[in-house]
């Protein structure tokens, strides 16, 4: 047994004791992180510029900044709560956003929590662009002599499990000995709260070469706050929803465009009426849209759904919760055949039933809900779910091809990005001028393997415009400087006016494609391009059809929709009080409402001019702003105030 320790500046000190020179330390990415220990260790090597540290990680998350004025109001309350007051931030994050790490000391991440550190130099220079699965190949090219990982402990047999991250750590291993370098030093930190989970993610407490078990009190695991869902999310959701088959294998990604499409596939099995509602406010004809017919549908899911996903998150526990997701893979090539041909006997699917699994998984993220869902998972469930090697999930090649084929019949694989080009070029992690946003993760390996599927698809979620300084731009851009999936990679996107199905075609039919499903204040600006380009025809006229691309013929469209509760703000459960919920609302408008210098002015004129009475004395209290005494703080609740007014429900139903 390896030596179990409380106290994590005493493992700090073991781990300094145990290796000569520069320490290259691996740490998961997301949950998996100890961050007591890394602020022990960073401390220690802080202090001692002759240990150099190099930190290889990806998504190192921190708890945002309450910031000032009115969203500091709102936030400090929620952080405190949600976080709670004692939650370790990592240290050296807090360094990376003041560029303060010290020369000796460097980060290399592969994934950023999305837009967090564009103005950090540090940060953007250490960035690795690294598909999720070439990463143990790089650790293993950089000699990482350490690993630190959060585990939890199986309450009787003193088995560990690296539940929420098994996506690095043994391919990792792998990687190394097949350089033949040294193993590198195992270390693990308990958490209690971290819930148990068996099979590829369970592992005995000898696999450590150290453990430790800080006594409590334990702080909170990192939830992320649940986000509104709006209109445009859920037009997208909805129309992506209508490309799954069932039967078929689902992947999604993470943000309110995934959990607007998991309340859509929840719907669509569980009120097929509502669902159609939905689909026919969007479009009445979305059931002969050729994308519809050939990839997927409308019915319920008499055969259910695989989930095959690097990343499990609170879309899946609705999927599975509802029943979507219950189409069982098992690890038998000549069974999965028989299974998907229908040709396999009872005694056959009574062992699919018994031992199969229907999500698998590399690493999970999510709210205190969904962990507490982990944490309280019913037997057969929790042996239903599969965390395993980031290359078992995120592609086909290196382990049984034939196998995952099998099991990944009909493939759809979700995806967001920031924008597109009319050519069919994605822009999901960067900027044109090189400043990395988050990274690309898996999106590629996702991409290439729809290609690689005879009946795989991808699908990229897109939103055809945006708010930016107060201005309108489109999503769909003639060209950006920077791509994250080529375009001959081009398959399905999905805006909130429609489905651009573009794998294989021309570069006319791409471009008429998704101008089509562009916002109609820039699509002539795009035509104009496409043909200065040569590749448009003079004489193409767009059809009339174009011109509902708005959104207020969307607002309106959903409208009903959201009054009746069938697209609720919070479709998988929000983190936010109902008061909270209001002001939310409230402050994004307002935020909206003074982007630009004349936009600022404007309201505040309206806020000193004509103030709107309070009609939310539980809002303004919860800001407390109830007795404001400086002119300030009477300023900031009459902005309040006037924002409350202009998004409460009943000012949303008379506009």
């Amino acid at each position: 047994m390896p030596p179990f320790l409380a106290d994590p500046d005493d493992a700090a000190e073991r781990i300094l004791a145990r290796l000569d020179g520069p320490l290259h330390l691996g740490t998961p990415l997301g949950l998996g992180k100890p961050h007591r220990l890394l602020n022990a260790l960073y401390a220690r090597v802080e202090r001692d510029p002759s240990r150099p540290l190099t930190i290889y990680t990806a998504l190192s998350l921190d708890p945002p900044a309450p910031g000032k004025g009115l969203q500091a109001r709102f936030l400090r309350p929620f952080l405190d709560r949600h976080f709670g007051s004692d939650f370790p931030r990592l240290a050296y994050v807090a360094a990376l956003h003041r560029d303060a790490l010290p020369p000796h000391i460097a980060v290399e991440e592969f994934y950023m929590q999305s837009g967090a550190l564009l103005g950090s130099s540090q940060a953007q220079r250490r960035y690795a662009s690294l598909n999720y699965t070439h990463v143990p190949r790089a650790l293993a090219e950089r000699g990482v002599n350490v690993i630190v990982q959060k585990v939890a402990a199986h309450p009787e047999d003193g088995r560990l499990s690296l539940s929420c991250n098994t996506d690095l750590t043994l391919d990792t291993l792998d990687a190394l000995q097949a350089r033949g370098l040294p193993r590198p030093l195992l270390v693990a930190e308990i958490d209690p709260q971290l819930p148990w989970l068996g099979g590829g993610a369970a592992v005995d407490a000898a696999f450590f070469d150290l453990v430790v078990e800080p006594p409590p009190p334990h702080p909170r695991l990192f939830g992320l706050p649940r986000q509104p869902v709006g209109d445009v999310d859920y037009a997208i959701g909805f129309r992506a929803s209508a490309l799954v088959r069932d039967g078929g294998t689902l992947q999604i990604g993470i943000g309110t465009l995934a959990d607007a499409l998991c309340h859509a596939l929840a719907l669509r099995h569980t009120d097929n009426a509502a669902y159609r509602r939905v689909m026919h406010a969007l479009d009445p004809g979305i059931a002969s849209h050729p994308a519809v017919i050939e990839c997927g549908g409308l019915a319920p899911f008499e055969h259910g759904l695989y989930g095959c996903s690097e990343m499990i998150n609170e879309g899946f526990r609705r999927l599975v919760e509802t029943g979507v997701l219950r189409r069982r893979v098992v690890d038998k090539a000549a069974l999965m055949q028989r299974l998907n041909d229908g040709s396999a006997n009872e005694r056959e699917r009574e062992l699919a039933a018994r031992d199969g699994e229907f999500l698998h998984g590399a690493f999970y993220l999510g709210s205190p809900d969904f962990y507490r869902w982990l944490r309280e998972l019913d037997e057969d469930t929790r042996r239903s779910i599969g965390m395993k090697r980031v290359r078992e999930v995120n592609e086909l090649y290196g382990l049984d091809e034939g196998l995952e084929r099998l099991q990944r019949r009909d493939g759809r694989f979700f995806n967001s990005c920031m924008m597109a080009t009319a050519l069919g070029a994605a822009v999901s992690d960067g900027l044109e001028d090189g400043r990395v946003v988050s990274g690309v993760g898996g999106q590629y390996n996702f991409v290439a393997m729809a290609h690689a599927l005879p009946d795989g698809r991808s699908v990229l979620l897109l939103r055809a415009h945006r708010r930016h300084r107060g201005r309108d731009e489109s999503n769909i851009r003639w060209r950006y400087g920077h791509v994250t999936i080529p375009r001959h990679l081009r398959d399905l996107y999905v805006t909130e006016y429609g489905i651009a199905d573009v794998r294989g075609r021309t570069d006319e039919d791409c471009a008429i494609a998704m101008i089509s499903v562009a916002d109609a204040r820039h699509q002539a600006g795009l035509l104009r391009q496409a043909r200065e380009s040569l590749k448009l025809r003079a004489d193409f006229v767009p059809p009339a059809t174009w011109s509902r691309n708005t959104p207020e013929r969307l607002r309106k469209a959903l409208a009903p929709l959201r009054r009746d509760g069938t697209l609720p703000d919070y479709p998988l459960g929000s983190d936010f009080t109902p008061v909270e919920q209001r002001l939310a609302k409230a402050l994004a408008w307002l935020a909206d409402a003074t982007a630009t210098r004349a936009g600022k002015a404007r309201t505040v004129a309206r806020a000193l001019l004509r103030p709107a009475p309070v009609r939310d004395d539980e809002a303004i209290a919860r800001m407390g702003l109830e007795r404001p005494a400086a002119w300030g703080e009477r300023l900031e609740r009459r902005l309040l105030a006037a924002a409350l007014e202009a998004t409460a429900p009943e000012s949303a139903s008379a506009a």
